[in-house]
């Protein structure tokens, strides 16, 4: 984890789409560090998204990187349209039902880019899956949801999992970041933060009426960052993280 605390990327697939630019402008203004795009095939997973024009479009409207999860069973396939389509970071799941050479060779084109080359694990596939892939992963992303829908409950078991890929990161090449995708709110913040996540990806906790968006990240990345330091996000653990973010004196609701 960053010195300043996780990273915070915010996935939009319960965004209202019929307004991206506003949503992309909001989630711009309330300070979070990445866009997270959810791509559904509608058989690697039941439902179905977006495709590359979508990614493009959003690509046209902010600098913020765009850190793309693919939930498609031929990522050799499509990998390289989502490429061109302006993604910063491809994820793909370790569990797409291609060979393991072709899986490799995809994560070589995606670094062969200058792109972020990552894996996912769904809930019930083991860490080790990861490992003969460490080598080129600049990812290893921990889903605490069944994939394929947002606004899901938080899996709590499977949150074990970011610190068991961390150490296949490490042996590997020394770097790399440990994402979790699946249910990050307020109330589990504390738990992903406590296994050492990087990047929290944070969903329809966003995008909640009545609740405003920059408090949700703040709170969000708050929580997990004293968690991390092994405390409680008591008071001063805030005022601590505000000190580094120029916000300490903005309430938390």
């Amino acid at each position: 984890m960053r010195a300043s605390g996780p990273i915070i990327a915010a996935s939009i697939l319960t965004a209202d789409f019929g307004n991206l630019y506003r949503v992309v402008r909001a989630l711009e203004k309330a300070g979070v560090d990445r866009l997270h795009l959810d791509v559904m095939d509608g058989h690697f997973v039941p439902n179905l998204t977006f495709g590359p024009d979508v990614v493009a479009a959003i690509r046209r409207l902010t600098r913020l990187p765009l850190d793309l999860h693919l939930m498609i069973d031929e990522p050799s396939r499509f990998v390289p349209l989502f490429v061109r389509a302006g993604a910063d970071s491809v994820t793909f799941h370790v569990e797409a039902p291609e060979a393991e050479a072709v899986k490799r060779d995809v994560l070589v084109r995606i670094r062969d880019e200058g792109r972020v080359a990552g894996l996912a694990l769904s809930p019930g596939t083991p860490a080790a899956t990861l490992l003969p892939y460490a080598d080129l992963l600049d990812i290893a992303m921990v889903m605490t949801v069944v994939p394929g829908a947002g606004g899901q409950r938080f899996l709590r078991d499977e949150a074990v999992k970011i610190g068991e890929v961390r150490p296949a990161l490490a042996a590997a090449h020394g770097r790399g970041e440990v994402h979790v995708d699946g249910g990050v709110n307020r109330e589990t913040a504390a738990s992903v933060g406590a296994y050492g996540a990087d990047v929290l990806v944070v969903g329809s906790a966003l995008f909640q009426r009545g609740r405003d968006t920059a408090d949700e990240v703040e709170f969000v990345r708050r929580s997990a960052w004293a968690a991390a330091a092994g405390e409680a996000p008591t008071d001063d653990a805030r005022v601590a993280f505000g000190a580094v973010h120029g916000t300490a004196d903005r309430p938390l609701r």
